[in-house]
């Protein structure tokens, strides 16, 4: 099994906690994994991973956050 098909299937976002839309986690980078609403664009911080044994953790890290509700949102205007 691909090591990202592993950590998708493990790990669970809850809905966003501004606006309820679905949460994306994104390793787009290459050496973070973020959360980001694909609705209202609130995003975790980067949660930075220098090799595969530590991916895992740093994806479970960044759902915790959004998890839990530790986002950050700009609204228009800001």
């Amino acid at each position: 099994m691909d090591i990202y098909e592993d950590i998708y299937e493990e790990i669970e976002l809850n809905s966003c906690p501004y606006c309820g839309g679905a949460g994306l986690l994104d390793d787009g980078s290459g050496w973070c994994w973020t959360v980001t609403c694909m609705d209202c664009g609130s995003q975790t911080g980067e949660f930075a991973f220098t090799n595969d044994e530590n991916r895992k953790e740093a994806a479970r890290r960044a759902a915790y956050v959004w998890n839990i509700g530790k986002v950050i949102r700009s609204d228009l205007g800001e």
